[in-house]
C-alpha cells in the first residue's frame, strides 16, 4: 500500500522541505552562539565577524592549554627527544597564532 501523500502538490512539498533547510541552519547558528548574519546579504555583518574572532581565540587558547597540559604530563625521556623538538615547534606555530588573533581589532 503506497504511503499517503502529505503534500498536496509538488510546490509545497518543495516550501516544506526549504522551511525545514532554514530552519536547521537558524538552529546551527544559535547553537554556535553566533549572532544572525545581515537580512542583506551585501551588508556587512560586524558583530558576526566580531563574535568568530572571539570564537577562533577562545579555540587556540584551549588548544594552547591542553598542549601545555600534553607535554607537562610526559616523562623525561620524551621531554629531550626529537618528537618534544617537533610538540615545541606546533607549540609555537599554535601561539604565534593566537598572538596573530588577538591582534585583530
Amino acid at each position: 500500500m503506497p504511503t499517503p501523500r502529505k503534500h498536496l502538490s509538488g510546490a509545497l512539498r518543495q516550501r516544506a522541505y526549504r522551511a525545514r533547510c532554514e530552519t536547521a541552519r537558524i538552529a546551527a547558528i544559535r547553537a554556535k552562539n553566533m549572532p544572525a548574519t545581515a537580512a542583506i546579504p551585501t551588508m556587512p555583518s560586524s558583530a558576526r565577524w566580531k563574535a568568530l574572532i572571539e570564537q577562533a581565540r577562545a579555540s587556540l587558547s584551549a588548544v594552547q592549554q591542553e598542549m601545555e597540559e600534553y607535554q607537562d604530563e610526559r616523562s623525561e625521556t620524551w621531554q629531550e627527544s626529537g618528537a618534544a623538538d617537533a610538540f615545541q615547534e606546533r607549540m609555537g606555530q599554535v601561539e604565534a597564532a593566537l598572538e596573530a588573533v588577538e591582534a585583530i581589532d
